[in-house]
């Protein structure tokens, strides 16, 4: 069977969203009727409806869904989750990489749902040091490991495309709790990211 991918959309949302790109093209000088623009305020009312989903979706709900009894007590490292958000201040993108380490204390959850984690938080209009925090509370707060740390680093194109325009800049933010708050535990953690970060 062939794949097939499919989007839906609030119908009234999409319509207020595409009234207002309409707007906000005309605003800027740009001919709404030509060719090249004409659908331009549905795609884009559709994208951030994409881009924000994240309002709509609970990350603890999804980690409950996956949690399981376990005895196994040592680090658990997800490293390299890619990430795309957009930037509160500009609505501009900012995407990077997040590292996430827990350590169980009887329970693990599916490995798959800590990205998903990093999606539902991103998925809004974000700042990098809120986002760190979101991702951080909701798995202390869900799992109850003995700890949890989180580390992203990103690059903002607010900082790229407008104000200062420096292209070789990145953000790195980080948050530990628990265990990770012992130097020896936090180390070992960066020691396993350490190739990944710049």
């Amino acid at each position: 069977m062939a794949y097939k991918f499919k989007e839906e959309y609030n119908i009234e949302v999409t319509d207020g969203l595409q009234e207002n790109y309409k707007n906000i093209l005309e605003g800027i000088g740009e001919d709404i009727s030509r060719e090249g623009i004409e659908n331009t305020p549905e795609r884009a009312a559709k994208a951030m409806q994409f881009l924000t989903q994240g309002y709509k979706m609970d990350a603890e709900t999804i980690l409950k869904k996956a949690m399981f009894k376990e005895s196994y007590d040592e680090m658990v490292v997800v490293k390299d989750i890619e990430l795309y958000s957009l930037c509160e201040h500009h609505m501009l993108p900012f995407f990077g990489k997040a590292h996430i380490a827990y350590i169980p204390n009887g329970h693990i959850v599916g490995l798959s749902k800590l990205p998903r984690v990093v999606d539902v938080f991103a998925r809004r209009l974000q700042v990098q040091e809120r986002l760190t925090h979101d991702i951080l509370e909701c798995i202390n707060n869900t799992l109850k490991p003995k700890g949890v740390a989180v580390v992203i680093e990103a690059v903002h194109m607010c900082m790229m495309m407008r104000g200062v325009q420096k292209q070789n800049s990145a953000t790195t933010t980080s948050g530990f709790r628990g265990q990770f708050e012992k130097i020896e535990t936090r180390n070992e953690f960066l020691k396993l990211i350490s190739s990944d970060l710049k």
